[in-house]
């Protein structure tokens, strides 16, 4: 008997999926996550894109409605997109690494915005949330979208679809239907990470989370979808993927002796494009040999592995950004930063410091090569090698393979609770970020997410 197609798979295993299936290591990793995605949220408040896209927001009314981050409400769609603008826009969220790239904690957004419209308790967010990581990291591992000039989005869709036809209940035959309306009409092209970067690029899952939330909408109220979505004739695998695929087999399911995929996605310890985290890593080790001063720094060579190399550190636009999407996209750029100042911030990306003639010509000292052998290692790690020429023609090396926040060298707790007040206290006030924190990491037992995201208004 031929086995039932892809999206029918995700269905019955997203309506089988319980609090009670979950690792203790899953559950306490959601919590981490919301934590951190709350942080990235806040620091991203001041940035004109989240302004804009509140404005277009607050001109609409949903019932039942969903709260925005930073204050007012509007319909799940549309709280969607600002928050998930606000999770992704710093590049300082989340990030799993495979056949393609991805930022799972994009889904966070419609969990928070379906779960509140829905009346969902924490138990419900935390399910939600990981049902959405397992389902877009275990396609990442599948197939790669980069390869054909599809961007990582694309799967975002699918996976914020099922979390929010789970949240909203939906039998198989419904959540099969809101899979086959996403897969069909949300294919994002990778334009959105080539060259000069836009205000689009922090916006890209935001909107292929809306579309799923839309999706499910659409489901729950009876429409049908096209199938087979994945192994169809004009279907994902033929126009899309290019090749079929089966996800091993999902976190909870029989036969899965390898736990969740949560646990091994990566908390970003600098708010910069995930590939260029090991340059940074060694070129804060490499300053503290120089002693902070680099007036005698010749060149700055980087070895590094195919993904980075054509992902940050090919196109012109690297060495002199013009926009901060640009610049925490450069490999050259973040790493000329870590050796001049010491640190890679949100300062790092402001447009008086991505223009500064100093930071310039450092950048410009910085050349990048691919290494094939580096290449072979990725993406179990991520390995960067700087070599540092001086004046007197000596040369310093650092390699780094597990940055801070990899799953091979993962943050602590404390470690994200500092990532977190650092962002939010500034804005919020330390009783405030202490009332956000308690609420995450007990979260199983929150009831209200209208609370949890009031506390961010």
């Amino acid at each position: 008997m031929a086995a039932p197609p892809l999206a029918a798979r995700l269905a019955r295993y997203a309506a089988g999926l319980t609090f009670e299936k979950l690792t203790p290591e899953a559950v306490h990793e959601t919590k981490r996550r919301f934590i951190d995605s709350f942080a990235t949220a806040v620091g991203a408040m001041p940035a004109e894109a989240y302004q804009i896209a509140k404005r277009c927001a607050l001109r609409v009314s949903g019932n039942p409605g969903a709260s925005l981050l930073g204050g007012g409400r509007s319909s799940p769609e549309w709280a969607t997109f600002v928050n998930g603008l606000l999770i992704r826009y710093l590049d300082f969220n989340d990030t799993y690494l495979s056949k393609e790239p991805a930022h799972p904690s994009d889904n966070l957004a419609p969990v928070l915005a379906v779960g509140e419209a829905v009346g969902a308790g924490g138990r419900d967010l935390i399910t939600a949330a990981v049902l959405a990581y397992e389902i877009q990291c275990r396609f990442c591992d599948a197939a790669s979208l980069r390869a054909h000039g599809v961007d990582h989005v694309t799967y975002g869709a699918i996976s914020s679809t099922v979390a929010a036809g789970k949240l909203m209940g939906l039998d198989e035959t419904k959540l099969t239907h809101a899979v086959g309306i996403a897969g069909v009409c949300n294919v994002a092209l990778r334009q959105t990470r080539s060259g000069e970067l836009s205000e689009w690029k922090g916006c890209a899952f935001a909107n292929a989370a809306r579309n799923g939330v839309f999706a499910a909408t659409l489901a729950a109220d009876g429409l049908t979808g096209p199938a087979p979505i994945f192994e169809g004739d004009l279907g994902f695998f033929q126009l899309v993927t290019r090749e079929s695929f089966d996800p091993a087999p999902f976190g909870a399911s029989l036969g899965n002796i390898d736990g969740f995929m949560i646990n091994k996605t990566y908390i970003k310890f600098w708010p910069a494009e995930y590939h260029s985290q090991s340059a940074i890593d060694a070129a804060l080790r490499l300053r503290k040999e120089l002693g902070g001063d680099v007036s005698n720094v010749v060149s700055v060579d980087i070895d590094t592995f195919e993904a980075c190399y054509n992902i940050i550190g090919k196109y012109p636009e690297a060495w002199a950004p013009r926009t901060r999407e640009t610049a925490d996209h450069s490999l050259p750029y973040c790493t000329a930063a870590a050796l001049l100042d010491g640190d890679v911030y949100l300062h790092t990306f402001d447009e008086s410091r991505f223009t500064d003639p100093t930071l310039l010509d450092l950048t410009a000292k910085v050349q990048v090569h691919l290494d094939d052998a580096l290449s072979t290692r990725y993406p179990k790690g991520i390995p960067n090698r700087l070599t540092v020429t001086l004046t007197d023609g000596r040369k310093l090396v650092q390699e780094v393979e597990f940055p801070r926040g990899h799953a091979g060298n993962p943050m602590t707790d404390r470690e994200v609770e500092a990532k977190f007040r650092r962002a939010v206290e500034p804005k919020y006030g330390v009783a405030q970020a202490d009332r956000i924190l308690a609420r995450c990491w007990d979260l199983e037992n929150l009831t209200s997410v209208t609370e949890l995201i009031g506390d961010m208004g």
